[in-house]
């Protein structure tokens, strides 16, 4: 029993060094055409370092594609290298309010870039600079293989990062360390270059889901992106194109077990063992196939011109054809295919035949495609997201990735999915971006957009405001008087409200009863004493807050008509005949009126007589003549 299982690891142990042999081999192939993407890093100040310098992107947290930051570097005197906690050391990197963001400038070496970042993040810096520690071309700064402690900050990074090299670090930390202010510029639009009405991407993803946190970090990203996704391609803004990476086995070892259990078409195209197992769970070649029949799905349909049904595909796949419930088969694949509507048959004569000694048309095309042609350079990691022929760098997520492929459309012409919530850039949340605010109408001129907070003046409860968006937003047009009285002066007082706000004037105007320049103020106007009121000499005249009160003395009563005072007995007998005459007045309408009817019947009865009996002697006009007929004998 002991020499068996000695036997099984020894054979374990040869096929996962003959796996790695050829993943060595295939990396090697491809890793001296990768091209590193980089990015302009401009000093503003001091004089003596002003000008544009390379950085390299880091293929972590969330850089601002589309976009610039400025910020003031800070090189740390303790902790230079950024690998423990900055708290340790009482440092913060948190700014003040109207202070630039915080860019930490730390050395390279002693542990993950990503720790380095994620620990300068915790501290409040808005972006890191890693100074490179040998005189070398930039490399990418990319994540470690994630364990559970490094996968749990690896996912939490937003902040941009970027390697510089060595010669510029030393510079920076100079004049740092001399006290002068080093201000920069990190520019991120040059990383997706040529906007224009329609952006191109491509997704490099796998099938297989029990990679580890690479594979769960993916199969979230697809559920979450589809839906924006499909907009974009619907809409006709986008040209999406999956794409699967495969390595071939060496002429040598295309009929080993290893080989043959992880490749298809006899060693052309492979995958690695998703349990890096070859005696247990499924293998490479399975993982090959269901690539290849995501791809031929994409190919059909985007026949069909419904190329977003990839999306539906690969999510309902991940949903129902899970490996770890044992249904990663054909048959639930086709059922996935059939539930939307795809022709199975044309599925099936897209992926030919996987046992044929000859090439598959599709997968020798993607083959050909990891090559990098141009800047983009070869594909070498999973998932890899290419942006307009840039390979994309940042966290794999949603809002990032919706950022970095909104920046590929020139401004204005960006479809209504680039300008949501999810991708905006929070930077009204800090001091309300510098914009108009009004907390009493919960009113603000900032908004954030994935290129950054613009100012302009809101949309409130249908009511436009109007204005620069920086100091000024005033409401105009109707209904402008109900937020916050149109901007207009107004007060209240035991209960009564007065304000300058007309819905249909453009200008401020104090109410009657007061005067002012109707924005700042409006004071009463003392009718009393300036005598536009109660001036009769038996008035009394008392100002109220807008209005003023008359009275007069004894029995009198005011007339404010006339601005006088009458007797109550003089007004109660003038309303009296006045409610006489008026009834009078009604009798001889009603009488006249009653006359006029019976004289204009009377008449009209009399003329149809008389033209009856007249009709009797002489034909009207309006009669026909009757003949004679006693003429007529012979």
């Amino acid at each position: 029993m002991f020499t068996r299982s000695k036997e099984r690891e020894n054979q374990r142990k040869t096929s996962l060094t003959l796996l790695g042999f050829l993943i060595l081999a295939w990396v090697s192939s491809i890793e001296s055409r990768f091209v590193v993407e980089k990015n302009s890093l401009r000093v503003t100040s001091p004089d003596d370092v002003k000008g544009t310098y390379d950085s390299a992107i880091g293929n972590f947290g969330i850089p601002q594609y589309g976009g610039s930051m400025a910020g003031t570097v800070i090189y740390p005197k303790e902790n230079n290298k950024g690998c423990k906690d900055f708290s340790d050391f009482s440092i913060s990197f948190k700014k003040k309010p109207g202070q630039l963001p915080t860019f930490v400038l730390l050395d390279r070496g002693d542990c993950f870039f990503a720790l380095k970042v994620w620990n300068a993040q915790q501290a409040g810096a808005a972006a890191v600079l890693v100074a490179d520690d040998v005189d070398e071309a930039l490399i990418t700064m990319d994540t470690p293989e994630e364990d559970s402690v490094s996968a749990k900050y690896i996912e939490n990074i937003t902040i941009p990062s970027a390697l510089i090299e060595r010669s510029f670090g030393d510079t920076l930390k100079k004049a740092v360390k001399k006290g002068d202010m080093v201000n920069v510029n990190l520019d991120w639009r040059e990383a997706v270059p040529h906007p224009d009405d329609r952006v191109e991407y491509e997704l490099w993803t796998t099938s297989n889901d029990e990679c580890g946190v690479k594979c769960e970090m993916l199969m979230g990203f697809m559920k979450e992106f589809k839906g924006a996704a499909q907009i974009l391609e619907k809409g006709g803004y986008t040209q999406f194109t999956p794409h699967y990476i495969t390595w071939y086995c060496p002429q040598a070892f295309t009929i080993s077990k290893q080989c043959k259990s992880q490749c298809i078409n006899h060693g052309r195209y492979c995958a690695p063992d998703p349990e890096q197992d070859f005696s247990r769970g499924y293998e490479g070649k399975d993982v090959v196939v269901e690539n290849l029949r995501q791809l031929c799905v994409f190919k059909v349909a985007n026949e069909t011109r419904k190329p977003w049904v990839w999306w539906d595909y690969v999510t309902d796949f991940q949903i129902r054809c899970p490996m770890k419930d044992k249904k990663y088969n054909k048959d639930c694949a086709e059922g996935v295919i059939k539930s939307l509507g795809i022709d199975l048959k044309k599925i099936e004569k897209c992926m030919g035949d996987p046992e044929a000694d000859s090439d598959n048309p599709v997968l020798k095309e993607e083959q050909e495609a990891q090559i990098g042609k141009g800047a983009r350079g070869d594909v070498t990691i999973l998932p890899t997201l290419v942006v307009n022929n840039h390979q994309y760098r940042g966290k794999l997520e949603k809002g990032a990735v919706l950022k970095a492929i909104c920046s590929g459309f020139e401004e204005t012409t960006e479809p209504g999915v680039c300008l949501s919530d999810e991708i905006e850039t929070n930077e009204c949340l800090d001091n309300n971006g510098g914009c108009w605010e009004d907390k009493v109408a919960n009113a603000t001129a900032c908004k954030d957009t994935f290129r950054g907070r613009v100012c302009e003046c809101p949309l409130v409860n249908g009511v436009q405001f109007q204005g620069d968006g920086y100091s000024l937003c005033k409401p105009n047009g109707p209904g402008k008087c109900k937020i916050n009285h149109g901007g207009c002066w107004h007060e209240s007082r035991h209960g009564q409200t007065f304000t300058a706000c007309v819905d249909h004037e453009d200008t401020c105007k104090c109410p009657p009863g007061f005067k002012g320049d109707g924005v700042n103020s409006c004071e009463d106007i003392d009718e009393c004493k300036e005598k536009l009121a109660c001036q009769c000499s038996d008035c009394s005249c008392k100002n109220t807050w807008g209005s003023y009160d008359c009275s007069c003395s004894g029995d009198l009563l005011y007339m404010k008509d006339h601005d006088t005072c009458i007797s109550k007995s003089a007004a109660q007998a003038k309303s009296t005949w006045a409610a006489v005459w008026l009834s009078l007045i009604g009798l001889a309408m009603i009488a006249s009126g009653g006359y006029l009817f019976y004289k204009y019947r009377i008449r009209q009865y009399m003329d149809s007589e008389i033209r009856a009996i007249m009709a009797q002697y002489m034909p009207l006009d309006s009669q026909t003549e009757i003949p004679n007929h006693s003429d007529d004998r012979a």
